[in-house]
């Protein structure tokens, strides 16, 4: 799956699992300034498996030092689509969000300031913003709007971060799944590797399912970039869109239960 795709998806979920509006799941809610920031924060949770990937959006988004980093977590994962996209590998990503969301500083002037989560969320947002292409080109705009997004954020609403590790396991999470869809599947019980028999190999079907390496797929979405592709995520970005949007309205002390009466009432 693309990586804006990606992006969108982990934007989509996160409107699903924490927003109360309507067409949502809302099994986690959190406070409308929850909602927004979060779904652009697990926007960019949802590239994390993908920084083993050497000309990724993380990859490129801030040279040299995250082509280092890039090539360093391949290393150790081995290779791209490997470690970072199994379960082992999204259960490291959330317990790392979890130890930096413990990190905090204690200061006369503004109290208490969760430094780790701020340092999360500027990666992460700023990682969103270059693979939404939501302030255009050049490198420096989206790391600028993290910078300022999570410093307000992690001064004024440090509350807000609780929710960290759940943004970044589920990011991680659709991330996965997304891969799933696709034909070149994913090895989900990494670092084990159960590559498929002889007889499973023979079958047209049952070997896109279940590769000789060990992945594992469910290609309805064929391969990445496909036209399918590009026909499911289309909705899925403008829910994403739209929670947030929602979320914002709320927020600013618009009557949106009454919005959504007129509109039915209209239709």
């Amino acid at each position: 799956m693309m990586g804006g795709h990606h992006a969108a998806s982990g934007a989509a979920a996160w409107v699903a699992v924490t927003s109360t509006a309507p067409y949502t799941l809302g099994i986690h809610p959190v406070s409308d300034v929850g909602v927004v920031t979060g779904a652009v924060v697990c926007a960019g949770a949802a590239l994390l498996p993908d920084a083993d990937h050497r000309s990724g959006t993380i990859a490129r988004s801030l040279p040299p030092v995250s082509n280092v980093v890039a090539r360093a977590v391949a290393a150790v994962s081995g290779g791209h689509r490997n470690g970072t996209h199994s379960i082992l590998g999204i259960a490291v990503f959330t317990g790392l969000a979890w130890l930096l969301g413990r990190w905090h500083v204690e200061t006369a002037a503004l109290g208490t300031v969760d430094v780790g989560a701020g340092v999360v969320a500027v990666l992460l947002v700023a990682y969103a913003m270059d693979a939404l292409d939501l302030l255009g080109t050049g490198k420096l705009a989206p790391w600028a709007m993290s910078v300022v997004v999570a410093g307000l954020v992690a001064v004024l609403a440090p509350e807000e971060w609780n929710w960290l590790p759940l943004a970044v396991g589920l990011g991680a999470t659709v991330h996965v799944l997304g891969d799933l869809l696709t034909t070149g599947g994913c090895p989900l019980l990494w670092p084990v590797e159960i590559p498929s028999p002889r007889w499973v190999r023979r079958s047209l079907l049952l070997r896109q399912l279940w590769h000789s390496g060990g992945n594992v797929a469910l290609p309805l979405l064929g391969d990445a970039g496909s036209a399918r592709e590009w026909v499911v995520m289309t909705p899925v970005s403008c829910y994403a869109v739209a929670g947030v949007l929602w979320s914002l309205l709320t927020q600013m002390g618009f009557d949106t239960s009454g919005m959504v009466g007129e509109i039915r009432a209209a239709l």
